[in-house]
């Protein structure tokens, strides 16, 4: 309420006085502050004429645009900025996570390590590294500086679910259980790592295990549409029809309709051999063909 009241505040001045520069940057600060990212870009693109060659000014516009998911505008703001005081560690930061949002993963990198070349302890450079090297597809410098974010913070519990990913595709499952337990231990209501957790088990053939797992993930998160069906999946296997409908069954109370939950439900009755239930199921699927991750031909194909 108080943030409220100062904003009121500050409007009342500037209607008074436009060209009172003071109150517009606290405005600006305030409204970037309560969320209110384009109110508080337009005034910082007011002051920009005003002061061309301010840092602050471009640095501010850059968290404005960043804000609103302006990715481009919020690239030349704080590369302005960082023209303007190319020492300010902040703004480098900040383009490096523009630059991996726009897929600049080579610039977002260098940026990253300019931090760490004055700043050797930050772990969110590393991190932020490890996410860029990751999406080109190199996992063992992603998996270095992964490392590098737990050796300086032990708490970072995406790091170490990233850590436990990579280590399960290079065929450590040991390892990456590891990594999941202790995302739990950190964060025992972290859904995903219950769900990788399950997913190894299920490949160990430790389907109790994998039960268990994917209890919880449910539990936690019960709108994970890939855990129910994963989970259906691994009852299919058994024979264990009632169950795995059932799932199912909870799927669609917990999320919304969607095809795919509805053809995986159909898969279920054709199993089962009820095969009146597979045809409705299918028929649900293609009603609800926006949420289908299936061939509709294949669907049609089915039903023929």
């Amino acid at each position: 309420m108080a943030n409220l009241e100062q904003i009121t505040e500050l409007q009342e001045i500037l209607k008074q006085d436009p060209d009172n520069y003071q109150a517009r940057r606290e405005l600006a600060l305030v409204l970037l502050d309560n969320g209110f990212a384009k109110e508080a870009s337009q005034n910082l693109l007011f002051l920009r004429k005003k002061f061309p060659n301010d840092f602050n000014i471009y640095y501010n516009l850059g968290i404005a645009y960043e804000k609103m998911k302006m990715y481009p505008e919020a690239r030349n703001a704080y590369e302005t900025a960082i023209k303007i005081s190319p020492e300010e560690l902040d703004a480098v930061y900040n383009l490096g996570l523009v630059y991996t949002e726009l897929q600049m993963y080579d610039s977002a990198i260098t940026c990253f390590e300019r931090v760490l070349n004055k700043e050797q302890n930050d772990s969110n450079s590393y991190f932020n590294l490890g996410i860029c090297y990751l999406k080109k597809n190199d996992k063992i410098n992603a998996l270095m500086n992964f490392q590098n974010t737990i050796d300086l913070n032990d708490e970072d519990i995406y790091a170490h679910f990233y850590i436990g990913n990579i280590l399960r595709d290079m065929g450590d499952l040991d390892g990456a259980k590891d990594e999941f337990n202790r995302v739990i231990e950190i964060s025992p209501d972290y859904s995903w790592a219950y769900y990788n957790l399950a997913s190894i088990a299920f490949e160990e053939e430790d389907f109790e295990q994998a039960a268990l797992n994917l209890d919880k993930t449910v539990a936690l998160n019960p709108k994970d549409e890939i855990a129910y069906i994963n989970y259906a999946k691994m009852l299919v296997k058994f024979s264990l029809f009632d169950d795995a409908k059932n799932i199912m069954n909870q799927a669609l109370e917990n999320c919304n309709d969607t095809g795919d939950i509805y053809y995986y439900m159909a898969q279920i009755a054709k199993h089962a051999g009820n095969m009146p239930e597979y045809r409705e199921n299918l028929n649900n699927a293609l009603q609800n063909r926006e949420t289908l991750s299936v061939n509709i031909n294949r669907i049609m194909s089915e039903l023929e």
